[in-house]
């Protein structure tokens, strides 16, 4: 009999032997396991962060992870799922069990008071489109940060963020977020999991392979501004940022001040995703291009349905919340 059960022990197990492949962010075989298995030991991923198996029997069919968020659309609050690494081992692929699994777990969703369902595909738009999803655009930005001549670094006290920063931060992306039609709710406790996340990434990687830095601007004892940054191959991919300023200029700043550490270093390629009401002056967009993971939500109850449909500027996401 088939049936839809949380993929826990040996079914954990066998599911992230198959999806190793394809999604193992080039770690090893043995970190791979870890880096999932470590997100779950988070405070926020141990009760939002869920991986479910459909099984007939002894028999893996499809797997799935759903993701519980608060978050607002159109100045009311609803309950987003999030569903990711949507997977059909492969010896029961062709019989439509993947998407069996997406709309079981939809249909639950909906009767646990889920307003909306959010996803990013990996494959284009049109397999879940099918399934009633709708794209809301993205794009990735290519940033140049200004610098004086002189290469020095600007007057700004700059120093690693910490746990004690967190809340901060929250206050932050509230206060960045109200604008918008669309966006998380994104708590101390979402925000220490997706930096957690990348640094647990980057921790299992080969040594070298990639870095992760989490720096503050501070004034009065408090961080007011910061960004957290994945670092590879000479790329600086900005996870997400924040500022007190509705400029950004203390962002702006600390960039800056993280370029002119070593001035005779090639500048880095700096990428992010930015909200339009974040463009801080010491930066300038060299470039745009639409997103390789596509963003796409489908309403599960009328408070889900947006006013009409969402365009990139109404949006706020960031990409350390990807899933």
């Amino acid at each position: 009999m088939i049936s839809i059960v949380p993929a826990e022990g040996p079914i954990l197990d066998e599911i992230l032997t198959a999806t190793f492949d394809i999604w193992h962010e080039e770690l090893t075989r043995a970190a791979y396991p870890r880096y999932y298995k470590g997100q779950l030991q988070t405070p926020w991923a141990r009760t939002h962060l869920r991986r479910w198996a459909m099984v007939d029997g002894s028999a893996v069919l499809a797997s799935a992870k759903t993701y519980a968020f608060d978050a607002m659309l159109d100045g009311r609050d609803v309950r987003v799922v999030g569903v990711g690494a949507v997977f059909t081992q492969p010896a029961h692929r062709g019989r439509g069990h993947a998407r069996a699994l997406m709309e079981q777990l939809l249909q639950r969703a909906a009767a646990d008071g889920f307003d909306l369902a959010l996803l990013f595909s990996e494959i284009g738009a049109e397999y879940y489109a099918r399934l009633g999803f709708v794209t809301i655009p993205t794009f990735d930005l290519e940033l140049r940060v200004r610098e004086d001549p002189r290469r020095g670094a600007p007057a700004t006290l700059v120093r690693f963020g910490d746990d004690q920063d967190v809340a901060n931060l929250a206050a932050m992306c509230e206060t960045r977020a109200a604008p918008f039609r669309f966006g998380l709710r994104r708590t101390r406790d979402l925000i220490q999991y997706a930096i957690a996340k990348k640094r647990l990434l980057a921790g299992l990687s080969a040594p070298g392979e990639r870095g992760v830095e989490f720096f503050v601007a501070e004034e009065g004892g408090s961080a007011v501004a910061y960004a957290v940054s994945s670092l590879r191959g000479g790329q600086w991919t900005i996870e997400e940022a924040g500022d007190r300023d509705p400029a950004g200029a203390r962002l702006g700043a600390i960039l800056q001040a993280l370029i002119a550490r070593d001035p005779a270093a090639p500048r880095p390629r700096i990428t992010g995703w930015l909200p339009a009401t974040l463009r801080p002056p010491q930066l300038d967009c060299v470039g745009a291009q639409p997103s390789r993971d596509v963003m796409m939500i489908k309403p599960l109850s009328d408070a889900g349905t947006p006013a009409s449909p969402l365009q990139r500027d109404d949006v706020i996401y960031w990409r350390s919340d990807l899933f």
